[in-house]
């Protein structure tokens, strides 16, 4: 009765104290001048900025600057809880990070914690920037978590710590200007004229292992570093057609490094999601194969939490500030495990939307509410999980090992005649296996997992070595440095090596850093078309960024000093030695570039050969550039040798005058090469299709670069895609963005890139792009083609070949200057990429083939079928066109800035080389 009593009157004086705080906070009518979710209504990140503040007058709110965005504005994240939690925040803070970290804690140590903590959930908005749902309900949640009284805000403010945070500020400022531009509310549009994050656009949610943009970096120290919530929520639209919106849970597959938990609690918050709404009488909600969001993948802001215990959520929602109408899907009307409450078509409002988001928040609030205890404590046992399987003898489920069972099977059985196991779509129906398989595969030495990984500091591009320690870093990996040498499984390791044990609480994110990705077969039915994956099917980073590194399956032992959480490594500052004559700097560093860029910036001069396997930049010894390898040597741990003679055979380089082409709307892999110049210090200038298509383009330019989707197949109209072709007529556009509308077209374009090719110019194309090869009339054709009932070539359909974003091994002609400082077998990032064939007499034309799959099973990372199919083609190739030179890149050389061991492909064709 005491208990009962005591527990009201806390209530009556926190709802008191709430009142008289909620008085003093302005509604967003009264600050906005509308309300949230009002038609035609969108508040600039500026004007939102100004509310947080107002909002951090409660005592229930902590505002926090957690950086600075690409643009220059301050990122904000809003800290909501009650007024004595908010007292107490470096408390809670810090009994979610040792729960999430699991290390040196007793089960008993472990439940206590749990006991006094609180839980964090993480929630976001406004990350991609024309979804404009996102931004405007994380501020109607402010609003409501701030001001409202009533017993279930009350209770959540006191179990829970609410981290709300806009993910993209310069996108909400850049989509709400523009869209309120126009005073005539039916001319709103969200046609904006570049991308919404200020190179990547969309790609700001494929950016989240990498962590190369501010805002991830920003976002991604709170997550894996400062809070480690239990608990986050990634805000987005657009819902399946026929619905309202799409969330927890998901379709398979699932990760396979997961901890179970991570799938059964999407599916406990999940429900309660689902819940909230259909209590709401609010329907339309659709989950698993109801969509197409998936647990595989890592790289997103709700993915990467899953590789760090995290329960992360992702809704996709209809709606924006124009009204729209909801479409019939005839199909989505007959309720089932996917959709169980149907939404019939209708007019749909801004303010729905809002009220939707905001009753999906409480209904994740209220879960973890009801669940702190067991939430925290959940994240310590997954934390233990991992430690435990890091430090004992264990073997990941991959579907190459199940299959490896079922082939052994199948092997003997065929050798005795007895009958083999039933196909993949048997879905455990088959008769039971002997064990015997299961221990020659599950229990073999050789593919169990990891101990740890050793990245040595002796390897040739240490640097980059360390670029990606730093990304293991910023999500909250714990490293481990040598101060002295040491000695692993017979190998010995020099100081300042880097150690990465498997037994720590983010083991998940560790072994997806390190290994293949092993995608199942996914068909919509035997026989059938593949299941296109949410995102890529493998990406692993050390793959991507040529790291050099060692398995260890033993515990490594030494003189290790732990780097903190979350302090970022820097490349051994290296010294210049004297030199009489020069230096030579060797392009296997991609830092290379860099003091080669900034040489020829100063004034300095460089050398290079004009054939040869290595490539090296010469420097002659002056001032000047003693100056500029002393600090690059410093600032980028460049190597740099002192050379007793100038070698022969070389001669001067000059910087390329480079254009990016782009497009109205903004062309990501555009932006990401961009940004990829202004890192590596190339200068660059942006043009547009108009420009192209007016030609003279050699009095400006010597390079052009065409990444994937800027060159079409053909003219014929292609199909619109919500996000990546907005293209609106010239006269709707201000004066100064006409000049950016328009498309590179076979017909006006193609003709002006071809005069510049043959005036001298150079072409760098990647992706679909390299169609120019076959506009040209080149002597190339597509591989991957089989003949037509007509006699004619017809693409290979997808119940035969099918590559999504995977990473497949390349061997390369290191002779090539196209391919200084590669390696003569090197990873590429392949998305569905082209594949070439040569014809004959393409030798005596000078085609010359620079990259190519030497076998029929190249994949290293992620689903391949039907790869046989790849034996032989070319990846990549270069071409004379009179003067100049067509380079064509299938792969995705400059993959969103993660694919370093492919960067030096499009740097070598960037500077001018004259005899």
């Amino acid at each position: 009765m005491y208990n009962k009593f005591s527990k009201m009157f806390t209530l009556a004086l926190l709802c008191t104290a709430g009142l008289a705080s909620a008085q003093s906070i302005p509604s967003p009518k009264e600050h906005f001048g509308f309300n949230i979710g009002d038609d035609y209504k969108l508040t600039t990140y500026t004007q939102a900025e100004a509310y947080y503040k107002k909002l951090a007058a409660s005592p229930r709110t902590k505002l926090v600057d957690i950086g600075m965005t690409e643009e220059g504005r301050h990122q904000w994240m809003l800290i909501v809880s009650s007024p004595e939690n908010i007292k107490k925040l470096a408390e809670y803070k810090d009994i979610s990070t040792k729960l999430a970290h699991a290390e040196s804690l007793t089960p008993a140590e472990a439940k206590k914690l749990a006991a006094k903590g609180k839980a964090v959930v993480w929630i976001d908005g406004g990350l991609h920037a024309t979804e404009t749902v996102g931004a405007h309900q994380l501020i109607e949640t402010m609003y409501q978590l701030v001001t409202r009284t009533d017993e279930e805000t009350m209770t959540i403010l006191n179990n829970d710590i609410i981290l709300l945070t806009q993910a993209n500020p310069d996108g909400q400022e850049l989509v709400s200007n523009w869209y309120m531009r126009n005073a005539d509310t039916l001319k709103r549009k969200l046609d904006i004229p570049r991308v919404y994050e200020k190179y990547v656009g969309h790609d700001n949610n494929r950016d989240f292992y990498m962590m190369n943009m501010k805002e991830s970096q920003n976002i991604s120290n709170q997550l894996f570093v400062e809070w480690i919530p239990q608990i986050m929520y990634n805000h987005h639209q657009r819902g399946p057609e026929g619905s309202v919106l799409a969330g927890p849970p998901y379709r398979d597959p699932f990760n396979y490094v997961f901890d179970p938990l991570i799938v059964t609690s999407i599916d406990g918050v999940g429900a309660s999601m689902n819940n909230r709404l259909n209590t709401e009488n609010k329907p339309g909600y659709t989950q698993r194969n109801g969509s197409q969001f998936s647990t595989w993948w890592n790289g997103g802001l709700r993915t990467t939490p899953y590789f760090h215990n995290m329960v992360g959520l992702l809704t996709e929602i209809i709606g924006g500030p124009t009204p729209e109408n909801i479409a019939l899907v005839p199909d989505r009307l007959i309720p089932n495990g996917a959709t169980p409450n149907p939404v019939v078509p209708q007019k749909w409002h801004f303010r729905q939307s809002i009220d939707y988001s905001v009753s999906l928040n409480y209904g994740v609030l209220d879960y973890a509410s009801r669940n702190r205890s067991n939430l925290l404590y959940n994240i310590y046992q997954m934390g233990i999980n991992s430690i435990a399987r890091g430090h004992e003898d264990h073997w990941t489920f991959y579907p190459k090992y199940v299959q490896a069972i079922k082939d052994a099977y199948n092997k003997d059985k065929k050798d005795t005649g007895g009958e083999k196991s039933e196909g993949e779509f048997s879905f455990g129906s088959e008769s039971g296996i002997p064990a015997k398989y299961f221990d020659a595969v599950m229990k073999n030495p050789e593919l169990r997992d990891a101990r740890a990984y050793v990245i040595p500091a002796n390897q040739s591009d240490f640097p980059t070595a360390v670029r990606f320690i730093n990304a293991l870093i910023r999500s909250g990996i714990r490293v481990e440095k040598a101060t002295s040498a040491f000695t692993s499984e017979g190998k010995t390791y020099p100081a300042g090596s880097y150690v990465v044990s498997t037994a720590q609480a983010f083991r998940p994110h560790v072994i997806d850093m390190f290994e293949p990705q092993d995608h199942p077969n996914d068909f919509q039915y035997e026989g059938g078309p593949p299941i296109k994956p949410y995102d890529a099917a493998g990406w692993t980073l050390a793959f991507q960024m040529g790291l050099k590194f060692d398995r260890a399956m033993s515990e490594v032992t030494g003189s290790f000093k732990q780097v903190p959480y979350g302090e970022i490594q820097s490349a051994p500052k290296l010294t210049l030695a004297a030199a009489k004559s020069g230096y030579t700097i060797s392009p296997k560093q991609n830092n290379a570039f860099i003091a080669v860029n900034d040489l020829l910036k100063g004034g300095a001069e460089v050398y290079r050969p004009t054939s040869g396997t290595t490539g090296e930049f010469y420097v002659p010894a002056a001032a000047k550039a003693q100056a500029i390898l002393t600090k690059s040597a410093a600032d980028y741990g460049l190597t740099v040798t002192a050379a007793t003679a100038k070698p022969s055979g070389l001669t001067k380089i000059t910087p390329s005058r480079i254009a990016i082409v782009d497009v109205y709307g903004g062309s990501i892999p555009a932006g990401w090469v961009r940004w990829l110049m202004e890192q590596y210090h190339y200068g660059y200038t942006m043009i547009y299709p108009n420009e192209v298509d007016a030609g003279d383009l050699n009095k400006k330019f010597d390079a052009i670069i065409l990444v994937t989707g800027i060159v079409p197949a053909s003219d014929k109209p292609a199909a619109s895609s919500r996000y990546f072709d907005r293209m609106p007529k010239a006269e709707d556009v201000p004066t100064e963005f006409q000049p950016w509308v328009g498309k590179v077209s076979v017909a006006k374009s193609v003709p002006m890139l071809k005069k510049f090719l043959e005036a001298g110019g150079n072409i760098v194309t990647i992706g679909t792009s390299t169609s120019l090869a076959y506009h040209l009339g080149l002597p190339v054709k597509n591989q991957l083609v089989e003949p037509g009932k007509d006699g004619k070539d017809k693409p290979l359909p997808g119940t035969k070949y099918y590559i999504p974003g995977s990473l497949l091994k390349v061997s390369l002609d290191t002779t090539q200057p196209s391919n200084w400082g590669m390696a003569e077998e090197n990873d590429v990032l392949f998305d569905r990429s082209p594949v070439f064939k040569l014809e004959a007499g393409s030798a005596e034309k000078g085609v010359k083939p620079l990259a190519w799959f030497p076998t029929a099973t190249p994949l290293h990372s992620g689903w391949a079928w039907g790869q046989a199919y790849l034996k032989d083609g070319v990846a990549a190739f270069e071409a004379p066109v009179g003067k100049g030179k067509l380079y064509a890149f299938g792969p995705e050389i400059t993959f969103r800035g993660q694919s370093h061991s492919t960067f030096k492909m499009l740097f070598n064709e960037l500077y001018d080389q004259k005899k």
